[in-house]
This record gives structure tokens, C-alpha cells and sequence, in this order.
């Protein structure tokens, strides 16, 4: 059967020799997969034309209920996804990293994109510079889409997340993308972009795939356009050579394969629960995925002290795991993806041992599920020892991409840093001890080297997520060897998709742009208190100035009674002085209480609640008898997608009797549509 593209719009099937597709468990011929015929310069137009000017119309918020809906969509046919990673080689546990991982991924994006992200189509990034002394010339930076197409270019390994992990944040940008996956597993990466297409959740021209060679799309791409690639770093430094991408300085991420490593704190002992929670690490990313990950462990580092004692716990855990057919339950390590990959796998094995030894290899005899699996790409765990790893170079540059690891050991802390740096930068590096001393010495050792570190002990295991599970939250990637890129980190990830532009002007002007009021633009008021109305009449910058009220001394000692707070800034003159005060000062909190009460509509209103405070400060200090008074506008409205409210943030100054700030803040509140 030939797997299909889909490219403008339409389901292409090659019109060329195939490349055939094997079962990684049994070897038999499974699919065909071929791109030709396929014009890659339209399948860019397409995207730019159809798909960006479509996905561009909506809010960011209307984007993350857009994935939130795909990944419900997905979660009730994932079982269709399951029987066709089985013939990637993956066990049921493979699969749930994949397919359950890049939904989930879809799910956090969703969520994040609604709660960190504005309801509008421009991002603001960060605060309001005042370029002039008297404030009517400011700066601001936004964020907007990039105008072309986020071309995703994926590894083997992870057909369903690595695709789902890019695409998320880069359609919440409001990018199109074209996924390429890799041809060997394209076949489920394939099956999952059909369902999205039936689902008919996303836009038109969201999303194509190729199945395939990339063709000539690489002299295609322009500007607006953002590669990214997940593989090896031969292949990326590659690609990433090509004329167009530095001659039109196309944005291009990559993600490659590294020397990861795991590290074992001198402060463990054999019988030392982090001892036993290192082992049992080691082993799982040992054979999970048939250590066919990007973050798998390759090295294990530990003190010379315990080398033995690991490489016995070691050869004891992995000599109990069941290797064979995948589709057994008992089986927690199925095959590699291909038998080129086990001659590669073989090739690299042969080079760690010019200077390490053979320690362990599976000896077990693979389950078999009624039908022959000798054709099979299968590949025993190997466990390595280097003897002298400052001395050998092949631990830190060569990379056995299958379920081998090598064991070194190390003198001092400082040596352990020594080696995890001689990997020329990693994805990911783990520590496990119960010291957090040593745990802060390595992090800060390392961390120039990696895009992440996880740090384990006995408190923290149980809710670990793993050494080699990269979260939606937290930025995956990592400098030199590991391709220099950054992916995920939550919102970081979508900015990647996006163009960042300073803005000078007036601050009216500039606010006008993106949709929020800047303090020192214009104000109005209709003479209606902004209160009183729903969340559909009001709009950018109405104002209310709200009456005077004298601060009294009886007032801050009644807040003083009322609230239990009697510091004594606010009880005795004499100590108040001592500090950095005239004299006894109003509470803070009760200048916010008192502003509150001047400005708050007491009647019933349109608006709900007080959904929060941010960007409080105190300016100046409130004195007996000083006066206050507050300006309160409509900073920004957010309407909250398929509900009957929205957020207004309001902009909230107040103001002495020498018209001087004391307190600044946003304040949130919910209000009612109509």
C-alpha cells in the first residue's frame, strides 16, 4: 500500500520508485512511500496563501481552543495510532510516549495559550519604555506571525509527538506547517495528520504533509519561512548549510542527537535510596524506546568507589527485561526501527570499544508471538566500561543511537563536570543525590552545556517526570552537539514562530496598535461610571478621576486593629524615623483598600468579581492627613472565549495632594457581556 502526501489541498499519491517500508518487528514489506510529483514551491504558496492568511484571522485564544478540540478528537481514535506504531518496533508503554505525548502536548499548549497568551492576533512583549523625558515619545515591543511556513522536519523515533510538539505552539503562533516526517515511520505520522484533516477542526491550508524526499523545497523557502529538524547532527549542520536558508537568513532550529548523560552524586552509597532510583533511571532509558530517543542516557557517569557496585545493579536489572515482539505484554523492549539502523547501532558499538570493554549484553532469548521475528531489527541492551574516560575520546563523541550505555568514573565533582562537558553540549543531563550542595556545584557546572537538568532525590522521585521526557513547559534543546536549537518551554516556543518589533511613538498611538491602553495616552469619559457598563461598551481608556479622601491617623490605627498589622512604621513616630520614614505612615494595603473605596460602584453592576492584582508598587509614602485620589481606565478587555464574560484589566493610578504617585497597579476584574 503507498502512504499518500497531502499538499495544496488534495491527497497525492508518488508517481515515482517507491521506498518501501518495513516491519521493524517481522521485516516484512508493510507500505510505499514516495513525494514525486508533488511541487514543493506550490505546497509553500499554498501555505502562505491559503493556510497563514486563514489561521491569521483568528485570536490567540481561539487557536488554543482550536488544539484543545484537535486533542480531544485524537484521544478517541488513538487506538488507530497504537496498531500502527507497533510496526515502528514500539511496546504499548513506546507507543503511550508518543501518541499520548504529543496529544497531551496539544492539551498544555491549549491551555497555556489561553491563560498567558492575550485574545487578540498581536503579542505584547514586555513593558513600556519611556524614550522621553515628558513621556509622550514611548517604546514597546510586540510580537506578530511570521508570514510564511513553519516546515517541520522530523526523526524516526517519535512519529506522533515530534510532529504534534512543533506544530502545537507554531500554530498558535498562527503559522501554517508542513510536516515532513521521517520516510521509515512517516506511515503513522501520516494516519494522524488524515484524522485532523477529517476532523475539519483547523483552518484550511493549516497543515501538509510529505511522505518522502523533501525535493527541491529547500530553494523554495523565503524569509517568512521557519525551518525546524529533529536528527542527527550530521545531517542537520547539512541542511542548515544550504544556500537559501543563509542567503535569505531563514530562521532554522535544530534539535539533534547527543551524548546525554546521568550522574550519580558522591554522597550515595550502595544502600542509599538514590543509589537505587539511579539504577532503576539507567536501566528504563536503556531500553525504552530500545534507547532509540534524542535524550536517552549514553553516559553514566559515577564515583570510582561505586563503579563496580553500579555495573553489577546494572547487569542484575537489565539481565530481567523481556525483549522480543512488542505486541506481548510481558515484552518491555521491542526492536530498533529498521535493520539499517542495527548496522549503525553495531558500527558505533565497535568504536566505543577501542577504549571500553563489554561489561553486559542480553543473553535472553527474544518472546515471539507465533510468527517468525528473525527478520527483525532487533539489538540486545549493551552495557560498556571506560576504564580511563579522560584519556579516551570515543565515550564523548560517538553516539551508539540504540540501547547502549557506557559507564566511566569519576574522582571529584569537579571531574564529573569535566566529563559531562567533554560531550560538547547535551540535551539533557541528570543528577541524582541527596545533597543539595552538590546538586547546586553540578547544575551550575553543567548548565552552559545543556538545555535542561533534571535533579533527583529521594523526595523528589515519585513525582519525576524522567530523565528523558521533555515537558511542554520546560525548553527542550541544547547548545554545540545538540544542534544549538530550542524547542517547547511553553510560550517561548510560540515566540519562536513570530516576529518581534520595536514600536516608537506617541503613547496613544502605540496603544492603538496593540490594543491597551499606555500610561499617557489619551483618556475619555461619557460620564458614566466604566463600572456600570458591560463588557461589550467598554473601551480602550475609559477613565473615571474619583473623589478626594483624607488619610487620618485614626484611620491607620483602626486598618492597624482591624488587620493585626501593627508595624511599627505605622504605630510610632519615633521608630518610623529611625527608619526611612518622617514620621508614622499609612499601611499600604489600607491606600489600596481606601482607593478601592473611592473608585468601586457599590450598586449591582455588570461587573463580577476582582479576578486579581499585578504590578503593584508603592511609590510614595501616606502621611496623616495626607489626600488621596485615583485615575482608574480600561487598560485592555480580553473576552474569554464561549462564555458570557471577559477580563478587563484596569490601569490604576493613585495620587497625593502634590499630585505625586503612591501606588500603581492592573487590576483584574470579570465583567459581564450583554
Amino acid at each position: 500500500m503507498k502512504i499518500k502526501s497531502y499538499a495544496y489541498g488534495q491527497w497525492i499519491e508518488g508517481n515515482g520508485k517507491p521506498t518501501q517500508l518495513l516491519s521493524a518487528v517481522t521485516g516484512e514489506h508493510i507500505f510505499d512511500a514516495d513525494s514525486s510529483g508533488i511541487d514543493f514551491n506550490q505546497m509553500l504558496e499554498f501555505g502562505r496563501t491559503v493556510g497563514g492568511v486563514n489561521i491569521r484571522k483568528f485570536t490567540f485564544h481561539q487557536r488554543a481552543l482550536m488544539l484543545k478540540e484537535l486533542a480531544k478528537f485524537l484521544t478517541e481514535r488513538k487506538e488507530i495510532f497504537y496498531k500502527l506504531s507497533y510496526y515502528t518496533g514500539a511496546t504499548r508503554t513506546d507507543s503511550w510516549l508518543d501518541i499520548d505525548g504529543g496529544i497531551g502536548t496539544l492539551f498544555a499548549f491549549a491551555s497555556k495559550g489561553r491563560r498567558e497568551l492575550p485574545n487578540q492576533t498581536v503579542y505584547i512583549d514586555g513593558g513600556t519604555e519611556m524614550l522621553s523625558k515628558g513621556g509622550t515619545f514611548v517604546g514597546r515591543h510586540i510580537c506578530v506571525p511570521l508570514e510564511g511556513v513553519a516546515v517541520h522536519i522530523n526523526a524516526f523515533n517519535f512519529p506522533t509527538w515530534g510532529m504534534l510538539e512543533k506544530f502545537a505552539p507554531a500554530f498558535l503562533a498562527g503559522m501554517p506547517c508542513i510536516i515532513k516526517p521521517a520516510t521509515s515511520t512517516s506511515y503513522v505520522a501520516q494516519k494522524v495528520v488524515e484524522e485532523i484533516l477529517a476532523s475539519k477542526i483547523l483552518p484550511e491550508g493549516s497543515l501538509q504533509i510529505i511522505c518522502g524526499s523533501v525535493g527541491d523545497i529547500f530553494d523554495h523557502f523565503t524569509l517568512q519561512d521557519v525551518v525546524t529538524f529533529t536528527g542527527s547532527h550530521s545531517t542537520g549542520i547539512k541542511l542548515r548549510q544550504h544556500k537559501n536558508i543563509n542567503e535569505n537568513s531563514v530562521r532554522f532550529t535544530m534539535e539533534a542527537d547527543s551524548l546525554n548523560c546521568c550522574v550519580l552524586g558522591s554522597d550515595a552509597t550502595p544502600d542509599s535510596e538514590e543509589f537505587s532510583l539511579f539504577i532503576k533511571e539507567v536501566s528504563r532509558e536503556l531500553v525504552t524506546k530500545a534507547g532509540q530517543r534524542c535524550t536517552a542516557i549514553r553516559r553514566v557517569i559515577v564515583p570510582n568507589n561505586l563503579v563496580q557496585d553500579v555495573i553489577a545493579a546494572l547487569q542484575k536489572r537489565l539481565s530481567g527485561v523481556v525483549i522480543g515482539d512488542p505486541i506481548l505484554e510481558e515484552v518491555k523492549m521491542g526492536p530498533l526501527v529498521g535493520k539499517d539502523q542495527v548496522k549503525e547501532v553495531s558500527a558505533r558499538v565497535k568504536e566505543l570499544s577501542r577504549s571500553s570493554e563489554k561489561v553486559f549484553e542480553s543473553l535472553v532469548e527474544y518472546k515471539r508471538n507465533g510468527h517468525s521475528i528473525e527478520h527483525g531489527a532487533f539489538f540486545r541492551p549493551t552495557l560498556l566500561h571506560c576504564p580511563n574516560p579522560f584519556s579516551a575520546t570515543e565515550p564523548h563523541d560517538v553516539e551508539a543511537f540504540g540501547p547502549v550505555s557506557t559507564v566511566m568514573g569519576y574522582a571529584t565533582m569537579d571531574d564529573a563536570i569535566e566529563l559531562v562537558r567533554r560531550g560538547r553540549g547535551s540535551l539533557v543531563g541528570s543528577f541524582f543525590s541527596n545533597n543539595d550542595d552538590l546538586s547546586k556545584k553540578f547544575a551550575l557546572g553543567i548548565a552552559p552545556y545543556h538545555g535542561r537538568i533534571m535533579m533527583v532525590n529521594r523526595y523528589s522521585a515519585k513525582e519525576s517526570t524522567g530523565h528523558g521526557s521533555p515537558m511542554p513547559q520546560m525548553v527542550h534543546g541544547g547548545p554545540g552537539r545538540a544542534g544549538g536549537g530550542e524547542e517547547l518551554g511553553g510560550i517561548r516556543s510560540v515566540l519562536h514562530y513570530m516576529q518581534r518589533t520595536a514600536l516608537q511613538g506617541s503613547p496613544t498611538a502605540l496603544g492603538k496598535i496593540y490594543g491597551e491602553f499606555t500610561t499617557g495616552a489619551e483618556t475619555h469619559s461619557d460620564g458614566v461610571h466604566p463600572f456600570k457598563k458591560y463588557f461589550d461598551d467598554l473601551q480602550i481608556g475609559d477613565s473615571l478621576l474619583t473623589k478626594i479622601r483624607i488619610i487620618t491617623l485614626e484611620d491607620i490605627e483602626k486598618f492597624a486593629d482591624l488587620s493585626g498589622d501593627h508595624f511599627y512604621a505605622h504605630m510610632d513616630d519615633e521608630l518610623a524615623r529611625k527608619s526611612i520614614f518622617d514620621r508614622r505612615v499609612a499601611h499600604g494595603y489600607f491606600i489600596l483598600s481606601a482607593a478601592a473605596g473611592l473608585f468601586v460602584e457599590p450598586g449591582f453592576v455588570p461587573v463580577m468579581a476582582n479576578y486579581g492584582l499585578e504590578g503593584l508598587r508603592f511609590i510614595k509614602p501616606v502621611y496623616p492627613d495626607d489626600t488621596i485620589q485615583v485615575r482608574l481606565t480600561v487598560k485592555s478587555t480580553r473576552p474569554k472565549e464561549g462564555e458570557h464574560q471577559g477580563i478587563v484589566e484596569w490601569d490604576v493610578i493613585v495620587f497625593n495632594q502634590n499630585n505625586e504617585h503612591v501606588a500603581v497597579y492592573t487590576l483584574l476584574t470579570l465583567v459581564a457581556k450583554k
